[in-house]
C-alpha cells in the first residue's frame, strides 16, 4: 500500500517535511545518555523557572503551572519543594496523575533522581496497591481518585503541606472533584498550598475558578517554556478506511527506511481491540522483515495490563532492534517513554459516555481534539527532534475541536455523588463544580441511589450507603457485595467483583492455534453465563495452586489471575469491617445470579429473534461481544443482565448472564416505591 504524507506549506506529497515547531528547540541530551542524573535535571526547561516557581509558591495559596510535555514539571517540582522543606516535620508532598500507569512510572523515576528505593521516600499508591512508607515516604504520587478517598478519612487532607494536581487539562471527574474540594479546604486550612498543573492553555479557566468569590491574591499563573526539541508533522493525503492496518504499515515504512538510525515509535489507537488487532498485523509483515532490517519489538500499552506489563514499555530497545509501542491515550501525557522519535497518531480516541435517560454507560470512539493531537505529537519532541504521523488529512484536522468536553459532563454521576455525600456535602447545588454536570444527570444518580437504599428520604446518606461509600467499587458492584448477606453467595460475589475489576484474563498463547485455546476456555465455561465463567476461572486458579505454568496450559493471564487474587483480598477486608459474611452458595447459581441483579438491574436485555438484545431502558440494540459465552448461544429465559457496554461500530455488551424476566421487574417495582415515597 502506497501511503503518501504531506506537510502544510510544501508542494505535496514527495516533498520534504517542513519543520513544525511550538517555541525554540533546545538542545538537550537524552536521558538514554551517559550523563548524570543532577545534570540532565539541571538540562530540563523548568530547572531555570525554580527560584520563580519556589517564590509563587511561598506568596500564593494557588499556583496554576503551565508548561509543555517534557519540561520536567512532574518529576522536578515535587523535588523542588522536598528540597525547600516543604517535607519537613512529618509533611508530605502530594501529586495526583489521572492515570495509575503515570502514578507508578513517575515515581519510580522520581526514586532514582532522589537515590532512594521506590517505596521509601518516595511512593506512590493507587487502586488496591500501595507502594509507600507511612513514616518515610516524602513524595506521594497518586490517582486523583485516592486522593479523593482520602479525603473520607481525613477531610483536611492535613498530613499534606502541598498537593499538586497534575495534568489537569484532561479533566477526569476525580480531577474535577478534587479541584472543589480542595477549595474548600484552603479556606479552613490557608497553610496548604495548591499545584494545578496543565499542558495546554486553558489557565484561565482554572484561575477563575479558584478566585472567583476569594481575593484576587489567591492564585496565579506560572508560564513554561515547551517542548525541548522540534516536531515536524505530516499528514495523509486521503482518509484512510482502517487506520488500524495502516498505522501498522507506516511505523513498518518508518523501520525500513530509518535503518538502524535509532528512535522508537510510538503508535497512538483507541483501545484494546484496536491494539490487539495491530499486533496481529505486526505479526504477519515479521514474516517479510529482511534479515538485513532492524528488528522490530511491538509492545502494548494500555490501562488493562499490570504494572509490571506497563512498566516493560520504558525499557531500552536492545541493540539492533527498535521499539514500536503501541497505545490507547494513556501515552499522551505525563507517561514519558525515552527514546521516542516518531510518532503515528491515528486521530481516535475512546471516551465513555453517559446517557442519563437510559442510565447505561458506553465507550464511544469520537475524533480527538486539537488539544489532544498537539499532546500526542509532543511525545516526538520529548527527547529528540521527531516526526509526527497523522493517519487524516489536514481538511479533518482543522475541524477538530480545541479539547475534549471534561468527564464530569459525560459520565454516570452515582458514585461520584455518593461521595460528596459521605464528605457531608449534601447540598449538591452549593457545590463549587469547575464544570458543572447536567442536571438530568445527578437527578438519575439521586433517584438511582433513593432506589438501592443508599440515600433517604431526607437527601442524606443511609447506614448502608456510607459504608458503600467507602467501599472502591462502583456502585453496583459494592450494592452486590451487601446483598450477599441476604442472599448467601458473599464467597463467590466476592470473587465476581474481583474478576471483574480485571481484564484479559484469557489469551492466546504465542505460536498456539487459536483454536486450542478456545478449547481450553470451554473447559470452564458455564452455560448460565460469563459471570459464573469467571468464578469458575477463579476457583480453578486457586485450586491448583496459582501456578504461572497452569495458567499458561489453560490460556490464561497469571498476571491478571494474581492481580484478581489481590483485589479479592482487599475487597474482602471491607467486607469483614461490614459484618458482612463471607458464605458460599454451596452451588447454588439462581441465589447467585438473583444477587447479580442487585447490582445490575439497570443493565438488563432482553434476546430477540434476529440474535441481538434489546436494553430495557431505553430498546437499544446491543451485540454480545465475540469474547463471551453467551456469542453464539441463546439464553433459555431470553434475559440476560451485563457488566459494561462499549460502542465502535456497533453496540457490543461484555460480561453477560442470563436471569429471570421477574427478578428484574420485582427491583423495578422497588425502585418506583423508593422514588415515589421520596
Amino acid at each position: 500500500m502506497a501511503l503518501e504524507f504531506w506537510k502544510p506549506g510544501t508542494t505535496g506529497p514527495g516533498s520534504s517535511l517542513d519543520r513544525e515547531t511550538d517555541g525554540e528547540g533546545f538542545a538537550v541530551p537524552s536521558a538514554l545518555s551517559s550523563q548524570s542524573i543532577q545534570h540532565q535535571r539541571e538540562r530540563l526547561p523548568i530547572f531555570k523557572h525554580r527560584d520563580e516557581l519556589l517564590y509563587a509558591i511561598e506568596m500564593y495559596g494557588v499556583i496554576i503551572v503551565v508548561g509543555q510535555t517534557g519540561c520536567g514539571k512532574t518529576t522536578q517540582l515535587p523535588q523542588y519543594l522536598m528540597e525547600s522543606g516543604w517535607a519537613d516535620k512529618g509533611n508530605v508532598i502530594a501529586c495526583t496523575q489521572p492515570r495509575r500507569v503515570a502514578a507508578t512510572s513517575v515515581a519510580a523515576r522520581v526514586a532514582t533522581e532522589v537515590g532512594s528505593i521506590l517505596g521509601d521516600e518516595v511512593g506512590y499508591t493507587i487502586r488496591f496497591e500501595d507502594v509507600s512508607d507511612k513514616e518515610r515516604t516524602r513524595i506521594l504520587y497518586m490517582t486523583d481518585g485516592m486522593l479523593f478517598r482520602e479525603t473520607l478519612v481525613d477531610p483536611l487532607l492535613s498530613r499534606y503541606s502541598i498537593i499538586m494536581v497534575d495534568e489537569a487539562h484532561e479533566r477526569s471527574v476525580y480531577t474535577d472533584l478534587l479541584l472543589g474540594i480542595l477549595k474548600k479546604i484552603r479556606r479552613k486550612r490557608p497553610s496548604l498550598r495548591l499545584i494545578v498543573s496543565s499542558a495546554t492553555l486553558d489557565a484561565t479557566s482554572f484561575l477563575d475558578f479558584f478566585t472567583a468569590s476569594t481575593s484576587p491574591e489567591e492564585a496565579t499563573i506560572v508560564s513554561l517554556e515547551g517542548r525541548m526539541y522540534p516536531v515536524e508533522v505530516a499528514y495523509l493525503q486521503e482518509p484512510t478506511p482502517d487506520y488500524v492496518r495502516t498505522a501498522a504499515q507506516v511505523a513498518w515504512n518508518i523501520n525500513l527506511q530509518q535503518g538502524s538510525g535509532g528512535g522508537d515509535i510510538l503508535m497512538f489507537l483507541t483501545g484494546r481491540d484496536d491494539i490487539e488487532r495491530c499486533l496481529e498485523e505486526f505479526s504477519d509483515l515479521m514474516a517479510t522483515l529482511p534479515r538485513s532490517a532492524t528488528r522490530l519489538l511491538p509492545l502494548a500499552l494500555h490501562a488493562g495490563l499490570s504494572t509490571d506489563e506497563q512498566l516493560r514499555v520504558f525499557e531500552p530497545a536492545a541493540r539492533g532492534s527498535r521499539k514500536v509501542i503501541i497505545a490507547t491515550n494513556i501515552a499522551e501525557a505525563s507517561v514519558t517513554i525515552e527514546g521516542i522519535k516518531f510518532v503515528v497518531d491515528c486521530g481516535f480516541v475512546k471516551m465513555r459516555m453517559f446517557n442519563a435517560t437510559t442510565a447505561l454507560a458506553s465507550l464511544a470512539t469520537v475524533p480527538t481534539s486539537v488539544a489532544s493531537a498537539t499532546q500526542r505529537a509532543g511525545r516526538a519532541g520529548r527527547t529528540s527532534p521527531g516526526v509526527c504521523y497523522r493517519l487524516y488529512p489536514k481538511s479533518a484536522f482543522d475541524t477538530l475541536p480545541l479539547s475534549n468536553s471534561p468527564e464530569i459532563t459525560r459520565t454516570d454521576m452515582t458514585t461520584p455523588i455518593l461521595q460528596l455525600k459521605s464528605l457531608g456535602i449534601d447540598d449538591l447545588m452549593k457545590f463549587e463544580w469547575v464544570s458543572a454536570p447536567p442536571a438530568e444527570s445527578v437527578l438519575r444518580a439521586l433517584e438511582g441511589l433513593v432506589a438501592a437504599g443508599m440515600i433517604g428520604e431526607d437527601g442524606r446518606l443511609t447506614a448502608i450507603g456510607e459504608q458503600v461509600a467507602e467501599c472502591p467499587v462502583e456502585v453496583g458492584i459494592a450494592r452486590m457485595l451487601f446483598s450477599s448477606k441476604e442472599l448467601k453467595c458473599g464467597e463467590e460475589i466476592l470473587t465476581i467483583a474481583a474478576m471483574t475489576a480485571i481484564q484479559d484474563v484469557f489469551l492466546i498463547p504465542d505460536g498456539a492455534p487459536g483454536a486450542l485455546a478456545e478449547l481450553e476456555r470451554r473447559k470452564f465455561t458455564a452455560e448460565e453465563g460469563d459471570h459464573l465463567t469467571l468464578l469458575n476461572v477463579y476457583n480453578a486458579f486457586t485450586r491448583y495452586g496459582r501456578s504461572s505454568s497452569w495458567c499458561k496450559a489453560h490460556a490464561l493471564s497469571f498476571r491478571a489471575m494474581s492481580r484478581a487474587v489481590s483485589i479479592r483480598g482487599q475487597l474482602k477486608k471491607y467486607m469483614q469491617r461490614f459484618n458482612l459474611p463471607t458464605e458460599s452458595c454451596e452451588g447454588d447459581a439462581k441465589r447467585l445470579r438473583r444477587c447479580l441483579v442487585s447490582g445490575y438491574w439497570r443493565n438488563g436485555a432482553r434476546w430477540v429473534a434476529d440474535g441481538t438484545y434489546r436494553s430495557v431502558r431505553g430498546n437499544r440494540t446491543l451485540h454480545v461481544h465475540p469474547t463471551s459465552v453467551l456469542f453464539t448461544r441463546k439464553p433459555r429465559s431470553g434475559w440476560v443482565v451485563f457488566h459494561e457496554m462499549e460502542e465502535t461500530k456497533k453496540t457490543q455488551i461484555r460480561i453477560l448472564t442470563e436471569i429471570e424476566p421477574d427478578w428484574l421487574v420485582d427491583h423495578g417495582h422497588k425502585f418506583q416505591k423508593k422514588v415515589e415515597r421520596s
